[in-house]
Order: structure tokens, then C-alpha cells, then sequence
């Protein structure tokens, strides 16, 4: 068994919609390395910055995730046969090298935010003017209009000459 604790760049494009790990933030890495019958099991955490915005208020927002992972790497593919049912999503060893990208990439992902927000009790925009709710106060509001009678809006009606007397 091996253990290390590497700080390695983050990959490209480790991101869902609204946040992600910026590219090359540092990515800080608790790894154990054993030697299995079939291959080498990886199993670690893994440490990310993350920066994105608020999908309720639009306000950037950083923060960091922490990810568990734990894979097979085989050293052939008649091992990934002995091992398991074979599949084409099985991992190899490249010599003595193991390529943690992957798996990392899956974890992270896996794990971010689908509607990531700045604070749980995050108001949002009005969904009328766009002003952040947080600021605009609890008085703010808009007049509902039914859209049937808009065009009566404009509409002046002089009541006094219609009604007999």
C-alpha cells in the first residue's frame, strides 16, 4: 500500500451549467494505492476550489468540494475479465502509470450543484423588473394586469352621459 497527497492542476471544462473548478485551480489530492489481484485500487478524496454565480440572484459565488472516489485500475484486459463481467468502461494500468482524470472528473461532476446558490435563504430576482429581491425590500411589488383587459386600459368611459334621468 501506498498512500500520497499530490496537488495537481484541475482538468479543462470541470463544470455543470452554473459552477465548476476553474481551470488549473489547484486540486488538492489524499490518495491510497493497493495492489489487488487484478490491479491497482485507487481510493482517495479529492479537494476543489469552485467558482460560479447564484442561480437564483445572478451574484458570483466561490466555494470548494470535496469528493470521495475509489476504482479498479487493471493491468490487462484478461484481468478485467478474471475480475469482473469485462466492460468497455474498465480502466488500465499504462505501464506503471494510471490516469486519475477520469475518475476525478466523474466524482466532481457527479457531485456540483445542479442550481447552486449564494445562501439557502437566497430571495432571487423579480421576476417582473429583474431588481435582486434582497435589496429591493418587502414592500416591493408589481400591479397584475390580466392580459384580456390590457387593451381596455387606455379606455376612458364617461358614465354621466349614458344613464337617463
Amino acid at each position: 500500500m501506498r498512500k500520497m497527497t499530490p496537488v495537481l492542476p484541475a482538468p479543462v471544462d470541470l463544470a455543470v451549467g452554473m459552477i465548476g473548478v476553474p481551470k488549473d485551480a489547484d486540486v488538492e489530492l489524499d490518495i491510497r494505492l493497493e495492489a489487488v489481484m487484478e490491479g491497482v485500487l485507487v481510493t482517495g478524496t479529492a479537494r476543489a476550489p469552485l467558482h460560479g454565480e447564484c442561480s437564483r440572484c445572478l451574484d458570483p459565488l466561490t466555494s470548494e468540494i470535496e469528493v470521495d472516489f475509489q476504482e479498479l485500475f487493471y493491468y490487462s484486459a484478461d484481468d478485467a475479465l478474471l475480475g469482473s463481467a469485462g466492460g468497455e468502461d474498465d480502466l488500465f494500468l499504462d505501464g506503471e502509470l494510471l490516469d486519475l482524470e477520469p475518475v476525478f472528473r466523474d466524482a466532481v461532476v457527479l457531485a456540483l450543484p445542479l442550481s447552486p446558490v449564494c445562501s439557502d435563504d437566497c430571495a432571487g430576482l423579480c421576476t417582473v423588473c429583474g431588481v435582486k429581491l434582497a435589496e429591493a425590500g418587502p414592500d416591493h411589488g408589481h400591479e397584475k394586469l390580466d392580459p384580456r383587459w390590457a387593451s381596455l386600459q387606455g379606455l376612458v368611459v364617461d358614465n354621466e352621459d349614458d344613464q337617463e334621468g
